[in-house]
């Protein structure tokens, strides 16, 4: 009944999880949620009001245009240009998106064929790995290693593999290990593009959610980065935004021309009102950007010391929303994450979930009040693990 494609997608890890906690809904546990990657906090209420005024504005009734509104990308630029210091053209090199997953979701119809190869570091979002295969790609591991601060080691890439290769991603602050990347790195990451020519696709979706003052460069800041690729944001995360579905992709001019021909066929953009509302997000008051950091670092340091005390080992995140922790000796990722929710109510992510190359860790997600964090953290000490 289903398509060849759909019936190769690797299997959904996650719905045995999700029956689960049905079950345990069901039967009236209280569960504490660490696995999904979405912020607890609303969003700010200056966006809220220009969504509501926008709304009952009649033009913003009609189609929008799948590039998106000239008014949107102009604050996406301005927004690059004060952050990053990048310089980009609002008309050629920006274009709004339904949330960034699905531009990268996309972004493999308009340059593979069928058979060719996209280079998908792993562990990873899913969405890399999904997009390519439904667009005829043959996806392409790039394995994660802790002892590589979890960074693809492009050496280590046949020669066969690079010159196949026509898409390669990278994601920094990385979702799930949250590791962060610097620009040595991505000048690694635009030379190799450049000798083998493929095009680079890197998904700053968690560039505000950083500690310490660590701000996380994007790969735009770096010379020649626009001539081989360009970068997926969003305002998700920055502005807790995650069911708006609202996004961009900005850099190289014809990798966005691309994208914006597969859209052109698929979808019609995203609605106005919600861009005016994402306009008054990136040109408002920025306040509740340096709170979410305040609240997530808070959150990041009660977790990081209760399973520390525990045994459970992990690096301490610079960025993102997520603690990526090893499991102890005994357990695979699957079975401690089956043993957390079964015995202590207490929901996280199995590593393995993220590709072959997860195994051996578990996710937790910092999208949980601090007090329901301890409360877990003593829930798996009851377990003496």
């Amino acid at each position: 009944m289903y398509s060849e494609k759909l019936r190769s997608l690797p299997p959904y890890l996650f719905a045995s999880i999700d029956e689960l906690k049905r079950e345990k809904l069901n039967a009236g546990i209280d569960l504490i949620d660490l696995g999904v990657g979405d912020p607890d906090m609303p969003t700010p209420s200056n966006v809220i009001d220009a969504l509501c005024e926008a709304a009952r504005d009649p033009k913003n009734h009609r189609y929008p245009s799948y590039e998106g509104m000239i008014e949107f990308r102009e604050a996406i630029v301005e927004w690059y240009k004060r952050r990053f210091g990048v310089s980009l053209d609002p008309e050629k090199e920006a274009m709004t998106l339904i949330g960034s997953k699905e531009g990268i979701a996309h972004i493999p119809f308009a340059f593979l064929d069928e058979g060719d190869v996209a280079l998908i570091p792993d562990p990873a979002y899913t969405v890399y790995r999904i997009g390519c295969i439904l667009a005829g790609g043959r996806p392409v591991e790039m394995p994660l290693l802790e002892e590589n601060g979890f960074k693809p080691d492009l050496e280590m890439i046949d020669e066969k593999t690079r010159k196949e290769a026509k898409i390669i991603f990278i994601n920094y602050p990385n979702n799930p290990t949250a590791a962060t990347a610097e620009k040595e790195f991505y000048k690694e990451v635009i030379d190799f593009a450049a000798e083998n020519e493929i095009i680079v696709c890197n998904d700053n979706a968690y560039s505000e959610i950083y500690y310490d003052g660590q701000k996380p460069p994007s790969f735009l800041e770096v010379k020649n980065a626009k001539e081989v690729g360009a970068e997926f944001n969003s305002l998700s995360k920055i502005y807790n935004m995650t069911g708006w579905r609202i996004g961009f992709l900005v850099g190289n001019e014809d990798i966005i021309k691309g994208l914006g021909m597969v859209k052109a066929n698929i979808d019609s953009g995203a609605s106005n009102a919600v861009q005016i509302a994402g306009i008054e997000a990136l040109r408002g008051d920025q306040t509740c950007v340096e709170s979410n950091r305040r609240t997530y670092k808070e959150r990041r340091d009660s977790l990081l010391k209760g399973i520390e005390y525990l045994g459970l080992k992990a690096d301490k995140p610079k960025a993102t929303f997520y603690v990526w922790a090893r499991v102890p000796e005994e357990y695979d990722s699957m079975k401690f994450t089956k043993l957390l929710l079964d015995k202590a109510g207490i929901v996280v992510t199995p590593g393995v979930g993220f590709g072959r190359y997860g195994e051996g860790y578990v996710r937790f997600s910092l999208t949980e009040k601090v007090e329901r964090i301890e409360e877990g953290v003593r829930r798996i000490e009851a377990l003496n693990l």
